[in-house]
């Protein structure tokens, strides 16, 4: 494992927690090191928030797989995003860290600037393309002096199957960006790369009861805009993407002179959306297009590649994924690694090719079930003991550091940038993050006073509160800050003079993962 530098500080958990750990201690002899702390995780668990809720939580050394602390470990439980830790390790291994994702122009060989059949637009699952990515392939396409299609312009999003979203994905949750469906060509709204997705921005008119002004990303005629939204005095805006068509109704007011608001939402079809944005980018370049479009046919193996586009490293596309918790990109991973594996991808197919990698690093994937990438369905059950399992095996995987820095770090960037700041953990925490109504988890590394490192996963489920997470930090923080000297009361002290440090974790919602709020609130 790379060496971390630690940064002083501490946890905080309540004033009234920190003096029921002082007060056992008063009461009881003085426990140090692995015993201290699992007398304060003990406490922590102690919280009303915790109160008849499901709280798995396990601690492991990092180099010898000991057991330090174990709260029904085996226990499963939903996950949430802390399933991308497998899927990410699982599309690591199975396509190395240096595979890219290409999408491709195919046809028969071109006859004086003229295809002479159809023009083939063939994805691999590519989560990253946007809208500038198209128009430099059809630039391409033009710079190899392409000048005309006499056929049609084809859509080939084969290489995935048609079940465009996980099983037992919140039907509510399919017209947001963070839930769109699942495609091998693709396209996003932004720099976020929420693929299968439109941004719809909103801006005040020229005066107060004129028309608001409506834009999107990518620009099309593939979705429905109904615009009843107009200028005020105040900015208040509905954003809505009717269930079963590609529809978004926008009304309210928006704010005259202020720079409006935006909104993503899922597109239905998405091969469709990236036909109609490629189509456009031909017609810019003076491409003429002769015939029609058509979706979800497959290129011919034979066909000429005109021009290709590559996207970054999976390695590279890690960090993305992780950092804001992007499920698409967890749901290309998985599906790419199945369809490496089988020629076909699929969730099942995803699933066995993950399994296969992460059992080669020591998991037991007998007791556990994982039916998505992302951790967006509420069929995936995992366990601690698993989570510990593999982020200890993976530490021998040839992409492990890759794999670590793309993790969120507490206090420094991603889901974790505004939690554990003024702790122990701070720039030490090295963990995925996970949100669902009544489900958070924090599963990855830490390192603790004396430099022994740990892996840890804490996993809550069936919580009414509002939010958990400030329990989950005192955790990590409780384990950062201990050492084998250390005793019940001066861990008590750690997290007592640390109090602040978990406010902004306390004010986190839990329903979803801070990165999905629109604008981000992490």
């Amino acid at each position: 494992m790379k060496k971390r530098t630690l940064i002083s500080g501490a946890v905080a958990v309540t004033a009234a927690a920190a003096l029921t750990v002082a007060g056992t201690v008063v009461a009881q002899a003085q426990e140090t090191g692995n015993d201290a702390l699992g007398a304060a995780i003990d406490e922590i668990l102690k919280s009303p928030k915790v109160t008849d809720s499901q709280a798995s939580i396990i601690v492991k050394d990092a180099n010898t797989g000991e057991v330090v602390y174990d709260h029904h470990g085996n226990q499963r439980a939903l996950p949430a995003s802390a399933t991308k830790l497998a899927t990410v390790a699982g599309a690591l291994e199975v396509l190395g860290e240096d595979y890219a994702f290409t999408t491709d122009l195919v046809a028969d060989t071109p006859n004086y600037g003229t295809v002479e059949g159809d023009l083939y637009l063939r994805g691999s699952g590519d989560p990253s393309m946007l809208e500038a990515d198209y128009r430099a392939l059809a630039a391409d396409l033009a710079d190899a002096g392409i000048t005309t299609i006499e056929g049609d312009l084809v859509a080939d999003d084969t290489a995935f199957d048609t079940v465009r979203h996980g099983t037992e994905w919140a039907w509510e949750d399919l017209v947001y960006g963070y839930a769109a469906e699942i495609g091998a060509l693709t396209i996003g709204s932004g720099d976020d790369h929420l693929s299968g997705s439109l941004r719809v921005f909103v801006t005040p008119g020229a005066a107060e009861g004129d028309p608001a002004v409506i834009e999107t990303v990518p620009a099309t005629d593939y979705v429905t805009i109904e615009n009843t939204a107009t200028t005020g005095t105040s900015t208040s805006v509905s954003i809505v993407r009717d269930q079963h068509s590609n529809t978004i109704r926008v009304s309210g007011t928006v704010a005259a002179g202020s720079t409006g608001t935006f909104g993503t939402r899922a597109v239905i079809d998405p091969a469709g959306l990236v036909a109609d944005v490629f189509a456009a980018a031909l017609e810019a370049e003076g491409i003429t297009l002769e015939g029609d479009v058509r979706l979800h046919e497959a290129a011919p193996e034979d066909g000429d590649v005109l021009a290709s586009h590559a996207s970054s490293t999976l390695g590279e596309l890690a960090v993305d994924l992780f950092k804001p918790s992007n499920n698409l990109y967890a749901e290309a991973f998985f599906k790419a690694a199945g369809h490496a594996e089988t020629g076909l991808g699929t969730a099942a197919s995803g699933k066995d090719a993950v399994y296969g990698a992460i059992e080669s690093y020591g998991v037991n994937t007998d007791p556990i079930r994982q039916s998505d990438g992302s951790g967006l369905s509420r069929w995936n059950e995992l366990t601690p003991d698993m989570f510990t399992d593999l982020l200890i095996g993976i530490q021998d995987a040839p992409w492990f550091d890759t794999y670590y820095d793309a993790l969120p770090i507490a206090c420094t960037d991603g889901t974790l940038e505004s939690r554990m700041c003024g702790s122990e953990a701070e720039g030490n925490v090295h963990a995925k993050t996970g949100s669902l109504t009544s489900v958070s988890a924090l599963s990855g590394y830490v390192t603790d006073a004396d430099g022994r490192e740990y892996v840890f996963s804490i996993l809550f489920n069936d919580f009414l509160t509002d939010n958990i997470k400030g329990v989950e930090d005192q955790i990590a923080v409780a384990i950062a800050a201990h050492s084998e000297d250390s005793t019940e009361s001066e861990i008590a002290t750690f997290m007592t003079e640390a109090e602040e440090a978990a406010e902004p974790a306390a004010e986190l919602p839990a329903d979803l993962e801070c990165s999905w709020y629109e604008p981000a609130i992490c």
